[in-house]
C-alpha cells in the first residue's frame, strides 16, 4: 500500500503550483470557518453589555468584516472547485494516456486472456474515481485537520471540562471507523470487478448484436446479462450494508458528542463553572469540530473508491510487456526479404502443448510460398512469429540473416504487411481506413493504392466516394469490399514482406477472383507467405509447405505434391469433392 500511495502522490508533480495554491485556499476557507464563531462569542459575551452607540458602531465594522470573510471564502471555494477540478481532470488525462500507451505495448498473449469491456472499465470508471480522490482528498484532509485542530485549541481555551466531555466519544468512534473501513475496502474492490464484468458483457453483446438477432436469442442474452447484473446488485447491497452501518454509527457518535457537551454544560452552569455565552460558543464550535469529522468520514468512502481503482490501474501498469526491444536493438533497413526459421519451437503458455516443434524453414527473398494443413496445425502461429506478435520458446527467426529479437519492433513490423481473413476496419471513412497504412500519405498515394487493390471503382460508386462513412468495423461494406480496402492499406504501406492469412476463404467466388487478382498484384517482387484454405488460390506458388502437428510433412510445387500422392493430394481431392 505504501508503494502505491507514493506512486499516486507522484501524479501531482507536474501540477505542484496549482496543488499548493489549492491547499492555501483550503486553509483560508478553514480560517474563515474558525473566525466566525469567535465573532459570535465576542457578541454574546462582551458586545451586548456595551453602550448602545458603541454597539451600533461595532455592528457596521463587524458587518464589513463578515462581508470580507464571506468574499474570501467565496473565492477560496471557487478556486478549489474550478482549478482543483481542472487539476484533477489533467491528472486523469495523463493517467488515461499512460495506461492507453501501456496497453499498446502489451503483446497478443496479454489480450488473449482479457475482455475488452473490463479493460475499458479500467480506463474510464476507475480513473474517474482515482482523480476524484486526488483532487478532493488532500484538500478535505487539510480542511478537516485545520478545523479540528483550530476548534480544539479554541475549545480548550473556552473550558477544559467541556473539552473532556466532547472528546470522550472520539476513541470509540475511531476504533469503530477503523474496523468498518477494512470491510468497506473489500466490498469496493468487489464492486469494481462486478462493474468491469458488466461492461465486458455489454461490449460482447453489442459487438455481436447481429449474431444475437439472427438466432433470435435476445432472451438468452437478457438472462446472461441478468446474472451479471444480479451479481453486481448483490455486491452493491453488501457494500451499502457496511456503508449504512458506517454512516449511521458515525452519525450516532457525532450526536453523542453534542449530547455529552450539553449534559456537561448544564452541570457546569449549575456549579457556576461555565457561562451561558461560553456554552453557546462551545456548541457553535462543536459544529465546526464535528463537520470536518463527517468530511473525514466521507473521505474514507472516497478513499476506498479511489484507492481500489488505483490498485486496478497499477495491476495493468505493472504488467511488463513480454515482447519489447532488447537493450542493443538495431533498426531493420534495406530489407531484401530472406526469412529463415531455425529449429523454432513455440507454445502459447506453460499449460498448453507445443504448437510448433523444431521447425526449420528458408523462404528466399521475393519468393511466393504457401502454407496448407489442417486446422490447428500452427499455420497462423508460424506466421505470427515473423512480426513478433509472439516470441519463440526455442530456436530463432531471421530476416536477412538478422535475428528478429535483435531488431526494433517498430522497424521490423513496418517492413511486414498482413492481410487477414477477419478484416478489421475502423469506424470512419474509406479514406481514413486506407490512409492507416501510411499516416500522412497524400491523396494521390491513397487513390493509387486503391486502384492497385481493385477498389477504386466501387469506392467511387459509394455515396460520398472516399469520404463515405463505412460504419463500425465497415458494416456498410460487403466482405469483398472490406478485403480490398485492407489490401489497399497494405499497398500504401508498401512492405517488402507479405503475409496472407486465409485472405479469401470467407469470400464468394466472384469476390474471391477480384481479391485474388489484387493479392497477386500486391505479392509481385515481394517475399510472400500465404496461408491457404482454398487450394485453388495457391496453385501458382513457387513452393507449398504442408504443415501438420509434427511439423513440415511435405514441400514442393502444386504439381509435385499431387504426384507424390501424400497429405496434400488428399487435401486437394477432399476440397474438390
Amino acid at each position: 500500500m505504501k508503494d502505491n500511495l507514493k506512486k499516486m502522490i507522484g501524479y501531482y508533480k507536474p501540477y505542484k503550483g496549482v496543488f499548493w495554491a489549492d491547499m492555501f485556499f483550503a486553509m483560508l476557507s478553514a480560517a474563515v470557518s474558525l473566525v466566525i464563531p469567535l465573532i459570535v462569542r465576542y457578541v454574546t459575551s462582551t458586545l451586548i453589555y456595551e453602550e448602545k452607540d458603541f454597539i451600533l458602531s461595532m455592528v457596521w465594522k463587524m458587518a464589513l468584516l463578515l462581508l470580507v470573510l464571506i468574499g474570501i471564502n467565496l473565492y477560496s471555494q471557487y478556486f478549489i472547485s474550478y482549478y482543483g477540478h481542472i487539476m484533477g481532470a489533467k491528472i486523469e488525462y495523463n493517467m488515461r494516456a499512460e495506461i492507453f500507451d501501456h496497453m499498446q505495448k502489451l503483446s497478443f498473449s496479454f489480450y488473449d486472456d482479457q475482455k475488452v469491456g473490463q479493460l475499458m472499465s479500467r480506463i474510464t470508471t476507475d480513473l474517474f474515481e482515482i482523480t476524484e480522490l486526488l483532487h478532493h482528498g488532500p484538500e478535505n484532509i487539510l480542511l478537516s485537520l485545520l478545523k479540528i485542530s483550530g476548534a480544539l485549541v479554541i475549545l480548550i481555551g473556552i473550558n477544559g471540562w467541556l473539552c473532556l466531555a466532547a472528546f470522550a466519544m472520539l476513541p470509540f468512534m475511531f476504533v469503530f471507523a477503523y474496523f468498518l473501513n477494512k470491510k468497506m475496502r473489500r466490498t469496493f474492490r468487489t464492486n469494481r470487478a462486478r462493474i468491469a464484468e458488466i461492461n465486458a458483457q455489454i461490449e460482447d453483446n453489442l459487438s455481436g448484436i447481429r449474431v444475437v438477432k439472427s438466432f433470435a436469442n435476445e432472451e438468452v442474452e437478457n438472462l446472461k446479462f441478468k446474472e451479471g447484473n444480479d451479481n453486481f446488485l448483490r455486491a452493491k447491497e453488501r457494500n451499502y450494508h457496511y456503508m449504512g452501518i458506517f454512516h449511521g454509527g458515525i452519525g450516532v457518535f457525532t450526536t453523542m458528542i453534542q449530547v455529552c457537551v450539553i449534559i456537561a454544560g448544564c452541570i457546569l452552569i449549575a456549579y457556576g463553572n461555565v457561562d451561558v455565552s461560553d456554552l453557546i460558543t462551545f456548541l457553535l464550535y462543536i459544529s465546526v469540530f464535528t463537520e470536518p469529522i463527517r468530511t473525514l468520514v466521507d473521505f474514507t468512502e472516497q478513499f476506498q473508491n479511489g484507492y481500489t481503482g488505483f490498485e486496478r490501474f497499477r495491476e495493468i501498469m505493472d504488467i511488463e510487456p513480454d515482447i519489447k526491444d532488447s537493450a542493443n536493438a538495431t533498426e531493420l533497413k534495406d530489407v531484401k526479404g530472406d526469412i529463415e526459421f531455425k529449429d523454432v519451437s513455440f507454445r502459447y503458455n506453460e499449460k498448453t502443448d507445443a504448437v510448433l516443434s523444431d521447425v526449420s524453414l528458408k523462404i528466399p527473398a521475393g519468393s511466393y510460398m504457401a502454407l496448407v494443413g489442417s486446422s490447428g496445425a500452427g499455420k497462423t502461429t508460424l506466421c505470427s512469429l515473423i512480426p513478433r506478435f509472439y516470441d519463440v520458446n526455442g530456436g530463432s527467426v531471421l530476416i536477412d540473416g538478422k535475428n528478429i529479437k535483435d531488431l526494433t519492433i517498430k522497424s521490423l513490423r513496418s517492413h511486414i504487411g498482413i492481410v487477414q481473413q477477419d478484416v478489421y476496419l475502423f469506424a470512419g471513412s474509406v479514406y481514413e481506413n486506407i490512409a492507416y497504412g501510411k499516416p500522412g500519405a497524400s491523396e494521390a498515394e491513397i487513390i493509387e493504392a486503391a486502384k492497385n487493390a481493385n477498389a477504386h471503382e466501387f469506392i467511387m460508386s459509394l455515396p460520398n466516394g472516399y469520404m463515405t462513412d463505412i460504419g463500425q468495423r465497415g458494416i456498410k461494406l460487403s466482405g469483398g469490399q472490406k478485403q480490398r480496402l485492407s489490401i489497399a492499406r497494405v499497398f500504401l504501406k508498401n512492405p517488402p514482406i507479405l503475409i496472407f492469412d486465409e485472405a479469401t476463404s470467407a469470400l464468394d467466388n466472384e469476390s474471391e477472383h477480384v481479391v485474388q487478382e489484387s493479392l497477386e498484384k500486391l505479392a509481385k517482387n515481394r517475399t510472400t507467405l500465404c496461408i491457404a484454405h482454398r487450394l485453388t488460390t495457391i496453385q501458382n506458388a513457387q513452393k507449398i509447405l504442408v504443415l501438420t502437428e509434427n511439423g513440415i510433412a511435405e514441400s514442393g510445387t502444386h504439381k509435385e505434391l499431387l504426384e507424390k500422392g501424400g497429405i496434400y493430394e488428399k487435401l486437394y481431392h477432399m476440397h474438390y469433392s
